[in-house]
């Protein structure tokens, strides 16, 4: 038998998704939808970057903030104790499909949040039969969203024990703090295999009978989810939000279903992802809903970052990362509002460099301190708990041993916000045409003046009349705006080279291309 690292009043091993829809209905905040799911308000609307900690001694070692180990036994007592009077759920299941790399992982959470709990199993691969309690977890999660703990921010602690292979969650009732809190320990260990978690979705396309496997990395909210559904070819789908990258190209999935935004879902754009989510066995989180059940994806009047979890079978022709072989291709994503191209495409060095530059703009995925502000954020991960000079060099290493094409793609504007008379969005079907040329390798290239990288001169597909989203330079020429275009310009290159000073461990040959 596996043994517990807490003592609780009652413990719930791996209950059926029966008996958790139970449990999800009997929560005060559960209603039922149209479609016969349940919808969840949660008081935290999304992660909280700013409670989140490494438990080290040696804060050198991490770019994120730390508390000392004494501080994170005390988190560990407080919450210990606070289990003793609760009843509790065990999840476990496997990130990760492939026998030879997958990994143990349990979810132990409170009853309170038991729509947290049957979120995880959904998206844990291979969970044991009900009432089993023979697992050996190589990660855990500890989570009680009733334990405030004072002295942190809004009351609330995220511990990260990468030693223990302990996450603690206190005084949240958010998903993503489960989610992700398996995938930060997660991110340590793919990298001491020697590979790198990538933030990224995954899809394979095919083209003239061959199939090229593509990965998408930005930050959540950018467009990574929809960008990885949204079909061409007949592409198939393989994982939304995280994959691991190994040396010789080799791709491992993480999760068995999908945690998607919900904010702006249309059947027009994005099939699939409102397909699955209107399934009676998804399940959502902070989507509008009136008294009648009827969901409304537009409305943001209790937060934007509505969210669902669906199952992988509820995706038509979801492809298994087991049979993919290598990356072919891979798709750095940047939400931003001036002079960032519809698409560029990147040398070796400008690869690991604009992967570690991670820019975009924030989302309501990230909290308040987020959303709206122009963001850098290395490998577009915020989840990567060691030092992220370590993620841009493993990056430029796995380029260099086993090469594929990297690319810059803009799923934001040009010309400057919505407001900005002139300016020009990148939507759905321009980022679709963008990614069928890649695959199909059918876009047609020359150097840009002002950054070196290879910009589109025409991409199949591609309305005429928008061209100018493939070389913002066309767009403030045109409006007679190119003094505010060399302003961007040189405001960009003279951040990005003092950014990429902060990381002194980060090798030049990357820092120097920028």
């Amino acid at each position: 038998m596996s043994k517990l690292p807490v003592v609780a009043r009652k413990i719930h091993f791996n209950p059926t998704r029966s008996e958790l829809r139970n449990m999800v209905s009997e929560m005060q905040n559960a209603r039922l939808t149209e479609f016969g799911n349940f919808n969840v308000a949660t008081k935290a609307t999304a992660r909280s970057k700013s409670s989140t900690f490494i438990v080290s001694d040696h804060p050198e070692r991490h770019s994120d903030p730390c508390i000392t180990r004494e501080e994170g036994a005390r988190v560990a007592a407080l919450q210990d104790e606070h289990i003793k009077n609760r009843d509790m759920i065990v999840i476990d299941g496997y990130i990760g499909n492939d026998e030879q790399f997958r990994t143990a992982a349990r979810l132990i959470i409170d009853t309170f949040a038991a729509n947290i709990a049957v979120m995880q199993q959904t998206l844990y691969y291979d969970p044991p039969a009900a009432g089993s309690e023979d697992f050996q977890p190589e990660l855990t999660v500890i989570y009680t969203p009733c334990l405030a703990v004072e002295g942190y921010p809004n009351d609330r602690v995220i511990s990260v024990d990468l030693d223990n292979k302990i996450t603690r969650v206190c005084n949240s009732d958010y998903f993503g703090e489960s989610k992700k809190g398996g995938l930060r320990m997660w991110n340590n260990m793919v990298y001491e295999r020697g590979g790198l978690a990538l933030h990224a979705g995954c899809k394979v396309i095919p083209v003239k009978g061959k199939k090229r496997v593509g990965l998408i990395v930005g930050l959540s909210g950018t467009g990574k989810t929809t960008t990885t559904f949204t079909s061409q070819n007949d592409s198939q789908p393989v994982q939304d939000d995280f994959v691991a990258l190994m040396p010789k190209g080799a791709v491992y999935s993480t999760e068995n279903g999908c945690f998607a935004k919900t904010f702006g879902l249309d059947p027009k754009f994005e099939p699939t992802i409102y397909g699955a989510v209107t399934q009676p066995d998804a399940w959502l989180e902070n989507v509008s809903q009136d008294d009648a059940g009827k969901l409304d994806f537009f409305d943001t009047s209790y937060t934007q970052n509505g969210r669902a979890v669906f199952a992988m079978s509820q995706v038509k022709d979801a492809a298994d990362a087991r049979h993919l072989g290598k990356a072919d291709f891979l798709l750095i994503l940047n939400r931003n509002e001036h002079i960032i191209p519809a698409v560029a495409k990147l040398s070796v060095e400008q690869s690991a460099a604009y992967f570690m530059l991670g820019e975009t703009k924030g989302t309501s995925a990230g909290g308040k301190e987020e959303a709206g502000k122009s963001l850098r954020v290395p490998g577009t991960n915020p989840f990567f708990p060691r030092l992220h000079a370590e993620q841009g060099n493993r990056f430029y290493e796995l380029l260099q041993n086993c090469p594929m094409e990297v690319y810059l793609m803009s799923t934001g504007r040009v010309g400057g916000p919505q407001n900005q008379a002139g300016s020009k969005k990148v939507k759905i079907p321009h980022s679709s045409a963008v990614v069928k040329a890649i695959a199909e390798g059918t876009i047609q290239w020359e150097e840009d003046p002002d950054f070196g990288y290879q910009v589109a001169k025409s991409v199949p597909g591609f309305p005429e009349s928008d061209e100018d989203l493939l070389q913002p330079r066309r767009l403030y020429e045109r409006d007679g705006r190119m003094e505010e275009y060399r302003e961007h310009v040189e405001r960009l290159r003279k951040e990005r080279v003092e950014y990429m000073a902060k990381w002194p461990e980060l090798d030049p040959r990357v820092a120097g291309a920028v």
